[in-house]
């Protein structure tokens, strides 16, 4: 009872084994090659495989010489059933055996494999093998090997066939050689994303008006291509059209703009180039950088404190007052604004609404260290020394000795 149950545990880890192993890829035996071949005696003659479909890391082949009436017992795509993954063919020698035909003819013949039809020609042409990827110069029977990406020339990320060129080896009769190959596809890379395909999306990526707005626009631009990756295989974004592709980088670029820090950084900068400007006294500078922020809806109170001050020193006291009022709406308490909104008033000529500000939060402090009146004659010390129109001034701190 023991025994069976160690056998079935045994057969259920295997069987899992198996299913995850197969997440990775598979076997596409319906762009499986399998070709059935006569060469001419004492000839070399050269075959293409199918295509090879997108995604294509690894590929099995076997070569099989047959008698004139024989049969192979199984293809070679019955035999990779049983394997769920190339790593299991070349776990020693018995995967190699297993993929061997069990039946082949007397005849033998020399192969050799090749990645451009270019080198095949040339091959067919003078039998050199100089420009091979794999050479088999011992005459054989039969043969079956396994090539990688990892491991092999004659696979690359982008290899859509091979070349199989075969010279006989039989002076008077022809040969008859089976000739199959099968693509292991990875799943993920099935999609046509490959490395260089990821590049050409982030190098785009970099050249967006968005992207050139952050300081490092690598995480921005990842989280476009992932997107694209999981909506489009490669092959489809590619077909889309030119308006369709925009669409969908401005798509999935406002989504990655907030869900990355993008938005953040972006808008932090802004706001310290507008504070730099201000130092520098380059006021319409830094009204520029405030107003993209308030465009783009991202303003807080406190960038409408700045813009309103920045049109105070530049004499716009009815630019002021709007954009003062619009962050009074958002903050109503808070003092900088307010006191703004009087200077605004004051030196737009409305003395009874700057008054009416002035006399409500003298009492209070604007900051955590500076109390309103102390602010006020710090800003009235400013606005002097720019030239602005100064005859009130004395008027309202009068009000605060009330």
């Amino acid at each position: 009872m023991n025994i069976k149950k160690i056998f079935f545990a045994l057969l259920i880890s295997l069987s899992f084994e198996s299913i995850f192993a197969q997440q990775d890829g598979y076997w596409d035996k319906e762009r499986a090659t399998t070709k059935e071949i006569i060469v001419s005696a004492r000839d070399r003659i050269v075959i293409k495989t199918d295509d090879f479909p997108v995604g294509t890391t690894e590929i099995v082949f076997r070569i099989t010489l047959l008698d004139e009436n024989q049969q192979l017992a199984s293809s070679l795509v019955s035999v990779l059933k049983a394997i769920p993954d190339p790593t299991g063919i070349s776990q020693g020698s018995a995967g190699a055996v297993f993929l061997l035909s069990k039946i082949s003819g007397d005849d033998k013949c020399k192969y050799a494999v090749f990645s451009s039809e270019v080198v095949a020609s040339q091959y067919k042409e003078n039998g050199n093998t100089e420009k091979a990827c794999l050479v088999q110069d011992e005459p054989i029977s039969k043969d079956a090997k396994r090539l990688s990406i990892e491991k092999s020339t004659c696979l690359q990320s982008n290899s859509t066939n091979m070349w199989f060129g075969f010279e006989s080896k039989n002076w008077i009769m022809n040969q008859k050689i089976i000739l199959e190959v099968v693509p292991w596809v990875n799943k993920r890379l099935s999609r046509g994303w490959t490395l260089e395909n990821r590049k050409l999306i982030i190098d785009q990526c970099k050249t967006s008006d968005l992207a050139k707005k952050l300081p490092n626009s690598d995480d921005f631009c990842v989280c476009i291509l992932e997107k694209l990756q999981k909506e489009y295989k490669f092959q489809e974004f590619q077909k889309l059209l030119v308006a369709e592709k925009s669409k969908a980088f401005k798509d999935f670029g406002n989504a990655c703009f907030n869900e990355t820090d993008a938005s953040n950084v972006i808008y932090s900068n802004l706001r310290n180039q507008a504070t730099a400007f201000v130092n520098q006294g380059k006021y319409g500078d830094a009204i520029v950088k405030l107003l993209t922020i308030i465009a783009d809806g991202k303003a807080v109170v406190m960038d409408y404190n700045s813009i309103g001050n920045c049109y105070i020193m530049t004499k716009q006291y009815g630019k002021a007052i709007k954009f003062l009022k619009e962050g009074e709406r958002l903050d109503d308490s808070e003092l900088l604004i307010q006191l703004n909104l009087a200077h605004a008033y004051l030196l737009n000529k409305d003395f009874k609404s700057a008054k009416s500000i002035y006399k409500k939060y003298q009492s209070q402090n604007v900051t955590n260290t500076l109390n309103w009146v102390q602010k006020v004659k710090l800003d009235f010390e400013t606005f002097q020394k720019a030239g602005l129109p100064s005859g009130d001034f004395e008027r309202v701190l009068r009000l605060f000795g009330d």
